[in-house]
């Protein structure tokens, strides 16, 4: 799949997180307290000998998790687009750069900015010179620009009393596509009188679908007058109606400010319709155009065309209102057309329900009718 990348985070700067205890170290320590207060009281050298062991151990356990996550080296990448509101994996690589000692029990999470460190993953064991491949899982909820901030490396070896961690720098910008609806395939709106592929049934193209009697009403000009003269009976040519495999979205953002949050949530529900829209036709072999207020992509097919349409999506933003609406390439192309209705007693959008093709009418969407035109 083909995806557009900003950049790869590597290692960049080490930040260390401090040290936090767990909830067994808590116990632990709890526990330990306990048998103090009783070699205390009772003043057996056993329980006192017992104490020794036990704060020795949380020392140790410390300075342990400590070293563990020092001499490590951390990559990420993401390689597959990622929409809004579906879960992402995020690759990783953790490298052990020391030659002499391997790591245990190391916790490896992704923090993207604004929000915290997602779910973490154990990396069980780390040998000496090795690495560790995985996948992080995140969720973004709005499309457009995000950075993955930071990779957080946490130890919990070697008792789990404590967890050392240590924050890796990458600053991973991706491209955050708007989210899609369920949708079903469904056939395009066909223009009926021009297109590209003949269909079998009566309609506007050139081909010959089948030869009948004339009726009241009938175009002269189609009159088969041999057949006529042959049948002494006027016989009509009805033609084969042909099939436009195009389809033009025209995404009117001109819809000036939005201040109020149910507005804008009714243009991002826009967008998404839109989006859903390309990606179903293009993956039924469409060609598609995107017309905006600032931007037209004319019509294409393949890989790099969804993206770029999708991409458009994931960076479109309210403009001021403009005169004039917004027009195709090709007029005889069907046309789906997208605008955000602002009365407050008619929605500019719904989520599709699944089965829904995108061609279904929908509030605050225009939908083709026969002629190209919309309705």
């Amino acid at each position: 799949m083909f995806v557009k990348r900003k950049k790869r985070g590597w290692r960049r700067r080490r930040t260390p997180e401090g040290i936090r205890i767990t909830k067994v170290g808590l116990w632990y320590v709890l526990f330990a307290v306990l048998v103090a207060i009783a070699a205390t009281n009772t003043g057996n050298n056993s329980l006192y000998l017992v104490v020794a062991v036990m704060l020795g151990a949380l020392v140790v356990s410390g300075i342990v998790s400590r070293q563990n996550v020092d001499g490590l080296e951390v990559e990420v990448d993401v390689q597959s687009d990622v929409f809004a509101n579906q879960p992402c994996r995020v690759a990783f690589v953790l490298r052990n750069r020391s030659r002499l000692f391997p790591h245990w029990l190391l916790l490896v999470s992704a923090s993207r900015k604004g929000a915290g460190a997602g779910a973490p993953r154990l990396i069980p064991y780390l040998p000496r010179r090795g690495e560790s491949r995985g996948r992080l899982e995140m969720l973004f909820p709005r499309r457009g620009q995000h950075r993955i901030r930071a990779v957080h490396v946490w130890s919990l070896f070697p008792f789990g009393f404590f967890r050392k961690g240590v924050r890796y720098h990458v600053d991973l910008d991706l491209l955050v596509l708007p989210e899609l609806f369920a949708a079903a395939s469904s056939q395009v709106e066909e223009s009926g009188r021009l297109g590209e592929e003949a269909v079998p049934r009566a309609g506007w193209g050139h081909g010959l679908h089948a030869l009948r009697g004339f009726r009241h009403g009938d175009d002269p000009r189609s009159i088969h007058w041999k057949q006529t003269a042959r049948t002494g009976q006027m016989i009509y040519m009805e033609r084969e109606a042909e099939e436009s495999n195009r389809v033009a979205i025209l995404f009117d953002n001109g819809v000036g400010e939005l201040e109020a949050t149910e507005d804008r949530d009714r243009f991002e529900s826009l967008v998404s319709e839109a989006a859903t829209t390309v990606v179903d036709y293009l993956d039924r072999g469409f060609e598609v155009e995107l017309v905006t207020r600032n931007r037209r992509i004319p019509f294409g097919i393949g890989r790099r065309h969804r993206y770029a349409m999708l991409e458009t999506l994931a960076l479109v933003e309210p403009e001021e209102p403009s005169p004039g609406p917004l027009l195709s390439s090709d007029h005889t192309a069907p046309q789906v057309r997208l605008a955000l209705d602002r009365t407050p007693d008619r929605p500019a959008g719904r989520e599709r329900s699944p089965g829904e093709p995108p061609g279904a009418p929908r509030d605050g969407a225009e939908q083709p009718d026969r002629a190209g035109a919309r309705v």
